[in-house]
């Protein structure tokens, strides 16, 4: 995964990630007791969401930080530090859960990823997902990528967002069968007063490495003018994000 999370702030100022992701806890269909994985469980919020609909869950992230916070918010439960591409488990699992996660596994990565989920399950097993898709945060990242230009710098783009159509046959190839997908708009209310500033800096690291603060924060706030018509709304800033999910099932 390629960030190192605010923890601290993830929890305090963007907890829409968990609170939307309780919607797609709903398309599990494996029966109570069944063993679920929730990878990519940042500060476990979720993680209990499933401990709750009666099943036996471990969680797993990347990010120390993270696992920490949910160490000490759940201590009754397991959680895991591993790599979505390599961990391994002991058992077989009945069902893979992942929320707001793939789009930030290298695209070139999703092959691998998704046949070593694929080794993880057990035939029947599901996995359920959902993640960044095709178009999402666009308005942010052209107006990001313009600024960048016009300075001479090249604007890296470092999510992995695809369409339906790009995706499916991916999880076919991997031994999945597609039983459920949707791509949706989901404009997202940002909680803090400098939203566009705060999202960037938790979500859209990456392209500032290295690079000076003030030149970092002109870029920004560039960006941010040119994006106000559009993200900026009775007085607050929404991300125009688009979401992709879907439920497939293992051979």
């Amino acid at each position: 995964m390629n960030i190192n999370w605010d923890a601290k702030g993830y929890k305090e100022n963007f907890s829409f990630v968990h609170e939307y992701g309780e919607d797609v806890v709903s398309l599990l269909k494996s029966p109570k007791g069944a063993a679920v994985l929730d990878l990519g469980c940042g500060n476990g919020a979720l993680s209990v969401k499933l401990l709750e609909k009666g099943y036996k869950v471990i969680g797993m992230d990347a990010s120390e930080a993270m696992l920490e916070i949910a160490k000490a918010q759940y201590p009754h439960m397991t959680f895991l530090q591993g790599d979505a591409c390599s961990f391994h488990l002991k058992e077989p699992l009945d069902a893979i859960f992942s929320n707001a996660v793939f789009h930030w596994i290298d695209a070139s990565m999703h092959p691998h990823m998704l046949c070593h989920l694929a080794g993880q399950l057990k035939t029947g097993g599901e996995l359920v997902c959902e993640f960044g898709g095709n178009g999402c945060a666009e308005t942010v990242h052209a107006a990001l990528e313009r600024a960048f230009a016009k300075r001479g710098l090249v604007y890296p783009r470092v999510f992995y967002f695809p369409t339906i159509g790009e995706y499916a046959p991916l999880l076919e190839e991997a031994g999945f069968r597609v039983e459920y997908a949707v791509l949706f708009d989901r404009p997202t209310k940002q909680k803090t007063e400098d939203g566009f500033k705060d999202w960037v800096n938790m979500f859209d690291k990456a392209p500032f490495e290295g690079m000076d603060e003030a030149l970092k924060d002109e870029i920004i706030a560039e960006a941010e003018a040119e994006s106000k018509e559009k993200l900026y709304h009775d007085g607050s800033w929404y991300i125009d994000y688009v979401r992709i999910r879907f439920r497939a099932v293992k051979y």
